[in-house]
This record gives structure tokens, sequence and C-alpha cells, in this order.
């Protein structure tokens, strides 16, 4: 007669519980340290909260920043700060690029784009950008037309009209502006305004001097820093990625607990438009 032996090495019902979730832990952690390497030096998702970026980047749409272009400091990390000075692996943006950093006074993310390096003499002269004394290159293109919705309105510079289908649009002045490389980008303009006078200044080294694409609704480098406001010029150890693809955009029309409404609000035609 065959005889069963207990095994007394056997881990019991207790021991099986407290293994498996000890077990769960680890790769739990593992996961942890792998989102964390993944968005501090690979890509990390931002989402665009205002209108300043008008017309490549609209409020609504989520990004990927890749944040190995410019090198690493502690801003690289999530919810980093000043845990240490400087950058390494560091590399300097060019004119053009649109970059995202952390605000010099609050540290809040914004995104602009690079007008200025160090060196460069920056002014602006009835709403032209003046670079190291050339005016950069402006043509007048067709209007810009966005739909309204709840995550996109109508500034004063912009004209309300109905579309043939019925619904409301804004309507805008575009400009295609060019940089000295051919390096060329869509803005807009609403006309003179109290930003589009600027005496000339010299970006010092390890800042940049950026602007928002939506000329007369952007706080940024001509305007001095101050929470919630202008950035002044941007010191570069601040960069946290360059703006790389949008994997995401919604009017802002939809509601969580209307699934349908998910789909309804995509702006289809944005996603995977690279930057």
């Amino acid at each position: 007669m065959n005889e069963k032996t207990l095994d007394t090495n056997a881990p019991t019902g207790d021991a099986k519980k407290a293994e498996s979730w000890g077990s769960f832990a680890l790769f739990m952690l593992k996961l942890a340290v792998v989102v964390l390497i993944f968005r501090s030096f690979v890509f990390s998702p931002f989402s665009i909260p205002s209108e300043s970026m008008l017309p490549r980047l609209w409020k609504g749409d989520y990004l990927l920043a890749a944040k190995w272009p410019y090198g690493f400091s502690g801003y690289s990390l999530p919810f980093g700060g000043e845990i240490f000075s400087g950058r390494f692996l560091a590399d300097q943006p060019e004119r053009g690029d649109v970059v995202i950093f952390k605000h010099p006074i609050d540290k809040v993310d914004y995104i602009k784009r690079v007008i200025g390096l160090p060196g460069d003499t920056i002014a602006v002269s009835g709403g032209r950008v003046i670079l190291n004394g050339e005016p950069l290159a402006t043509t007048r293109l067709n209007d810009f037309i966005v739909p309204l919705s709840p995550n996109t309105g109508c500034a004063s510079g912009g004209m309300i009209e109905r579309a043939a289908n019925g619904s409301a649009q804004c309507r805008y002045a575009r400009f295609r502006e060019v940089l000295p490389s051919g390096k060329g980008y869509e803005v807009l303009d609403f006309g003179l305004t109290d930003a589009d006078e600027r005496a000339a200044i010299i970006v010092p080294e390890g800042r940049l001097f950026v602007m928002g694409d939506n000329r007369d609704n952007s706080q940024d480098s001509r305007f001095p820093a101050e929470a919630g406001g202008g950035v002044g010029l941007i010191p570069q150890e601040n960069l946290v990625g360059q703006a790389s693809v949008i994997m995401w955009s919604t009017d802002g029309s939809a509601e969580w607990l209307l699934p349908w409404t998910w789909i309804s609000a995509a702006r289809w035609g944005r996603i995977g438009d690279l930057l």
C-alpha cells in the first residue's frame, strides 16, 4: 500500500498569501522604477492648458515630450525640482524648437517656442520680431479658423462666425514667420498691442528668449518673470523636454460618465501630428 508523506517544508496558506503579496509588491516596485526611468529620461506626457501656442497647439492637446535632446537636470524627474544644480549631457535648443520648461518663479510647466539663443539681440517693433538687427521674414497666410468648444474660445482679436454646418467658429489673422535658418512656423496676430513694442535686449549665457505662437495671447519672454505670468529669459537648466508628438486631443465636451462622448469629443485629425 502506497503511503503519502507530509511535506513539512511546504508553505502554509498564510505563507502562500504573504508570498503572493510580496511578489506583487516587488512587481509594482519594479514597474514604478521602469516608469520613473522612462518619464525621466525618454518621454513624458504633457497637456496644453491654454491657447498661447495656437495655431500649432490647441488647448486640450496631450503630447509626448522627448526628455533627452537638451540633457537632464533635477527638473527632468517627475515632480522634480532643484534637487541638484546644472545639467548633465547638456545640449542647447535650436531656434524654432518648441520646448517645455519650468517657470522660473512658480515652477509650473510652460510650453513656448525658442526665438533667441545666448548672445542674440532680440527686439519687437510693430509686432515683428527683430533678431540680431534684422526683422524675421513674415508672410500673410489665409485666416486660421478654429471651432469653438469648451476647450477653445475666441479671444478679443478673433471674429466669431458660423460654419457651413451652423456650428460656431473663430477666425484669426495668420502669418508665417521664418527664422534665418529657414525654419518656419505659423503665428497668430490680433493687431498692435502693448506687447508689440519691446526694446532690444541681449540674451545672456545660459538663458533663452521664448515666445508663444499666439503672439497677442501669450505670457512669454517679452514680460518679466512673475508667478502665473511672464517667464522672462528662462534658464536653460529649467528645460524639461522638447515637444515631440500629439498623442491625444479633445475639445473638452466629453463627460466621464458618458463613454460615447469620449469618441465624439476627440479631435481625431490632430492625433499623431509630429511637432
